[in-house]
């Protein structure tokens, strides 16, 4: 008991609070618009997090032969297979709302418990803190350790569940080289939409803290494992660029699916290529 009210005070004399640190009254010396970053966040993924919301609870007008949103892939319910996009059968035949609420929480839960995002929404959310050497206005941290925050560690089932949601994702992009009756040899601008979409996602998913960890972490001697240090090497090359590929399959995602409404809604017709 002593040694824990010893560390807490410790915590309390560290950082920004310490003794021997400078007593600046100013919250930040900073003077250039460090704010425009989270500002910036805030704004685009409210905007993702209020799209997705409204079209997940639709659930309608995603479907337009061949194409089918990724929000709702794999489609499970009954009104998948009254829509023509049931590829995958009907296991979730009784449920009665949204057929994307049964998908959506494995690649949200993916993305809400990414490393990339927490720095982003702990930063443009929460304001914890919103820049460096910009101190955040809460009073405590307990740091991830309790709930809610407990739930991020998580995440590398997450990763798990979207290889999968990833696997799907692939076999739509095959399947949208079909025209509307299904039969083969059709390449549309909603195909070409759908494989940049997936490539996206497969560099996001890949490029991921959990893959690389997955691929060579507790290995001792790299030497002993030549194939996982190839795969450790080609992750961890993906790793630097794991942000940007978080925002670019953001967008894409949300595209393909706008792309499809407004297909599905008859607003204008697909280009095709052949």
């Amino acid at each position: 008991m002593a040694s824990t009210d010893a560390q807490r005070s410790a915590t309390r004399t560290a950082g920004v609070d310490a003794p021997t640190r400078a007593r600046i009254g100013a919250n930040t010396l900073r003077t250039d618009r460090w704010w425009l970053y989270p500002l910036a966040t805030f704004v685009v993924f409210a905007a993702f997090v209020v799209y997705a919301t409204w079209r997940a609870f639709q659930g309608s007008d995603y479907y337009a032969s061949p194409y089918l949103s990724p929000f709702y892939s794999p489609c499970l319910t009954d009104a998948c297979e009254a829509a023509g996009a049931a590829d995958f059968g009907t296991p979730f035949s009784w449920w009665r709302l949204s057929p994307a609420l049964i998908i959506l929480i494995f690649p949200l839960g993916f993305r809400m418990t990414c490393y990339y995002y927490r720095k982003a929404y702990y930063r443009a959310f929460w304001l914890s803190p919103p820049a460096c050497a910009v101190p955040e206005p809460h009073g405590s941290y307990s740091g991830e350790a309790r709930f809610p925050l407990l739930v991020q560690n998580l995440h590398r089932y997450f990763w798990y569940a979207a290889v999968a949601v990833a696997l799907v994702l692939t076999w739509d992009v095959v399947l949208a080289f079909r025209n509307e009756a299904h039969e083969w040899g059709h390449m549309g601008l909603g195909t070409l939409l759908m494989l940049i979409n997936v490539v996206l996602i497969w560099l996001y998913t890949l490029s991921c803290h959990s893959c690389r960890h997955i691929t060579g972490g507790r290995l001792r001697h790299f030497s002993k494992h030549p194939v996982r240090y190839k795969l450790w090497t080609f992750v961890s090359r993906l790793n630097a660029s794991h942000a940007r590929y978080a925002w670019y399959s953001l967008f894409s995602v949300a595209l393909v699916d706008l792309y499809v409404y407004l297909l599905a809604t008859g607003t204008f017709d697909d280009p095709r290529f052949f």
